[in-house]
């Protein structure tokens, strides 16, 4: 992980860590960094969600981008998908959005993407990082006709759905599906999308304020959604984050349906139409232990990265496999899209229910997941560190592997986007694997 990009982008509390200095200084050099081989005048998007930071740092990315002359598209508030398909779409050289996804509305951060619409890879990110933290120098500032200008394209969100509604091209019509926007990029999209191919639509959570984005509502906090289909009668019901590139579900008997499952569905369904090359789904080490137990059922191979999906999407590249994911919920579909689609994974999911007529609990039985859980400990950069080198937490570990041996599993690792560091077991007995959870972040926590 760099010195000012996770493994999402560049993220802090807006105003406070990520300042408009800084985004002007990331526009700058993310400009440089991925324009300085065009001879014409660059064109850049930009995107936003809903959090009421994001006008502020849009304005500061845009003076960055054209003080270095680069022609700047705002698109408004988007998906991050969104600008992931229009960059290319759209033919611009990079595309820009301002989102912390699922974070409070206090953070926000900066995606950047490349004239094919991808996450940049690590070695531009440093270069980015390097510019903007070290050495501006590089950089020249244009005068006259050569600095950059703006322009509004906000209808662009449009072309957006209809590639998704082309992309799943079956007709939901008899569908009666919750979908809860969590106050952010989706309130947009969302209802649109799915009253375009025919379902019935209950919209939650979709009048976004500037503050409410994420505030105990999206694929973060499934407690709303889940009471609803359990006091209506509905099909499915569909919970995406802030800038929509997550998307977990809930069947009609209110049960949730994570990315792990979501993704076993998929898999099982490309497989069954001979479509899944090599017959491989590509997830990351936390997925859950019941995925590969389905895996293995099925004939299907599982490749595991490391978490992130750009490491996903990576793999998934370089094999061209179709299907990959994490279980929060980022799911790629590498035919239609080239990051995470929240909307899109739920409007396949809805696909396969009107296709096959098996209502979502039968669907998503293929997959049963095993107890799991996940203590989160706040955590500086410096006890980051202490993972790899600390004798005592490294002891910790290793004994708790040993003892749950086959049955079950253990995974630590500092999170890429947040101050915390991640305790994950999986075993047959929940109260086992609670106990051990505990015991290791206490280990860890007495080294803080």
């Amino acid at each position: 992980m760099g010195r000012l990009f996770g493994t999402d982008g560049a993220r802090g509390i807006a105003n406070s860590e990520l300042t408009c200095e800084l985004a002007t200084n990331i526009g700058r050099a993310a400009a440089y960094v991925l324009t300085e081989k065009t001879t014409e005048k660059p064109k850049v998007l930009i995107g936003k969600d809903t959090r009421v930071s994001s006008n502020m740092l849009e304005m500061a990315l845009a003076a960055g981008l054209c003080s270095v002359g680069a022609d700047v598209v705002l698109v408004g508030f988007v998906p991050t998908p969104a600008i992931a398909f229009l960059v290319k779409d759209r033919e611009a050289d990079a595309g820009i959005m301002i989102s912390a996804s699922h974070n409070p509305c206090e953070y926000n951060g900066i995606k950047i993407f490349d004239g094919n619409g991808y996450k940049l890879p690590d070695a531009l990110e440093e270069e980015i990082e390097a510019l903007v933290l070290d050495d501006m120098s590089p950089i020249k500032f244009p005068v006259g006709g050569e600095v950059g200008s703006v322009f509004l394209r906000h209808d662009y969100v449009d072309l957006y759905i209809d590639h998704l509604v082309k992309s799943v091209d079956t007709d939901l019509s008899g569908l009666k599906i919750a979908i809860d926007c969590a106050n952010g990029c989706a309130s947009y999209t969302a209802e649109k999308l799915f009253t375009r191919l025919g379902a019935t639509v209950h919209m939650m959570h979709c009048n976004p304020n500037g503050v409410n984005i994420n505030a105990r509502c999206g694929s973060t906090h499934m407690e709303d959604l889940t009471d609803y289909i359990n006091g209506h009668d509905m099909d499915l019901g569909l919970a995406f984050d802030g800038d929509s590139d997550r998307c977990l579900a809930v069947d009609e008997n209110g049960k949730l349906i994570d990315g792990d499952r979501m993704i076993a569905v998929f898999a099982l369904d490309m497989k069954n139409k001979g479509i899944l090359n090599d017959d491989t789904a590509v997830v990351t080490v936390m997925t859950n232990l019941g995925f590969k137990q389905f895996a293995e059922r099925n004939g299907i191979n599982v490749l595991e990265t490391k978490v992130g999906d750009r490491y996903v999407l990576e793999e998934m590249i370089k094999h061209n496999y179709q299907i990959g994911g994490e279980q929060s919920g980022h799911i790629i579909f590498k035919n239609f899209a080239t990051t995470g689609d929240g909307q899109l994974s739920g409007a396949m999911l809805a696909a396969i229910l009107a296709k096959t007529g098996k209502p979502a609990s039968e669907v998503a039985s293929v997959m049963t997941v095993l107890p799991q859980t996940l203590v989160n400990i706040k955590a500086s950069p410096e006890l980051k560190e202490k993972l790899n080198t600390d004798s005592d937490i490294k002891a910790a570990i290793e004994n708790v592997k040993k003892e749950l041996g086959k049955s079950g599993r253990i995974l630590v690792r500092a999170s890429g986007t947040e101050p915390l560091i991640r305790v994950m077991l999986e075993g047959e007995n929940i109260a086992e694997i609670k106990r051990l959870a505990r015991d290791v972040a206490a280990v860890i926590e007495g080294k803080a």
